[in-house]
């Protein structure tokens, strides 16, 4: 069937994933998911697992402060660990590589109004998982 909506397990790809996490020893479930993201960071051409990586980000920025869960039939069913704060990085990079102008995910929506409401998800997924960055209000000396 394909793609069916503009969530993050809304294709035939995604939901796979849901079950391959399902079908893991849950102290593997992690790894699967560093896994996705790590790949679609480091690969440098075309990116195998863009569909992967997306839902990889939705489950990790579900866990993130002002994230939601990832509410859908076709996600994993079965409970995800808590993912440690260093994992929170790689979404922002793997999504940035997905929402390039020349990624072949971007490419392949027909519809404009459904472009746009799959971009605003994954830009919402990309922008919860940034660890908070440092203050530069922090003076460098005890007054």
């Amino acid at each position: 069937m394909g793609t069916w909506g503009t969530g993050p397990f809304d294709n035939d790809t995604a939901a796979d994933v849901a079950d391959d996490l399902d079908d893991a020893p849950p102290g593997e479930r992690e790894a699967l998911v560093r896994g996705v993201l790590t790949r679609t960071v480091s690969d440098a051409g075309y990116l195998a697992e863009a569909e992967e990586a997306v839902a990889a980000a939705a489950l990790v920025a579900a866990q993130c402060p002002g994230g939601g869960p990832v509410d859908t039939v076709y996600g994993p069913q079965q409970p995800l660990p808590a993912f440690p704060e260093d994992l929170r990085e790689l979404p922002a990079s793997a999504l940035d590589r997905v929402l390039a102008d020349d990624s072949w995910l971007r490419g392949n929506w027909n519809d404009p109004a459904k472009m746009r409401q799959w971009l605003a998800s994954v830009r919402a997924f990309r922008d919860l998982p940034d660890p908070p960055r440092p203050s530069l209000d922090v003076p460098l000396f005890d007054p």
